[in-house]
């Protein structure tokens, strides 16, 4: 059990001494716009100085406990995933090694993209550290990103919001789309029996309305 203990601990430090040295904050300033790509999404930081960064994440554990020491460990999938369906989000500062966890970060990559300029990096700073705290989260309205978009560049807005959006209305709002519908409507009027002239309307209103905004 002592050598286990012993194994573990050692394990530990180096693991957290290879997590200290996995980033290089000499090429962070304060007021940077921080990235890290992810399999499915970017989450997105400001940089505040001192190896702090701060950035909006779903959690639900605020709203558990009062624990500071608990509530400040690093965000686990599922706190995250609890966060994002009951829209329970906050404003907090990590660690670079904590907000990177492992993953390469970019800095200040909006700026190639966004047509605003960036504002100073102290008010950037001020404002990321003025909105701290509890937050309600959307995944679509309000999310890490329409955070730090509004502290650099002073509009709240989302490019990864709108390429999903722009996406979804590729796939529903198309031609094959519209067909699917109408199919599905004359299906499921012939398998009920109702085809009276209120369904059948409602069936070629919302195939017409697919169809000419595809």
């Amino acid at each position: 059990m002592f050598l286990y203990q012993l194994i573990n601990f050692f394990f530990v430090s180096s693991q957290k001494e290879e997590e200290k040295s996995q980033y290089d904050l000499s090429l962070y300033k304060r007021g940077d716009l921080l990235e890290v790509p992810r399999t499915m999404f970017t989450h997105f930081g400001i940089y505040l100085g001192d190896n702090r960064v701060a950035h909006l994440i779903p959690d639900i554990l605020p709203v558990i406990t009062k624990d500071k020491s608990a509530i400040s460990t690093v965000v686990t999938n599922n706190r995250l995933l609890i966060g994002v369906i009951t829209k329970i989000a906050s404003v907090r500062v990590d660690s670079v090694s904590d907000f990177g966890y492992g993953s390469e970060i970019l800095v200040n990559r909006m700026d190639e993209v966004c047509s605003q300029p960036p504002l100073d990096g102290d008010e950037v700073a001020r404002r990321a550290e003025k909105l701290m705290g509890s937050v309600t989260y959307s995944l679509l309205w309000y999310n890490c990103e329409h955070y730090v978009m509004y502290c650099r560049y002073g509009m709240a807005i989302s490019y990864q919001t709108y390429q999903f959006c722009t996406a979804v209305r590729k796939i529903v709002c198309s031609r094959m789309s519209s067909y699917f519908t109408a199919l599905c409507g004359v299906g499921a009027m012939l398998y009920v029996g109702c085809a009276t002239p209120l369904t059948v309307l409602l069936t070629v209103l919302i195939s017409f309305t697919i169809w000419m905004a595809a």
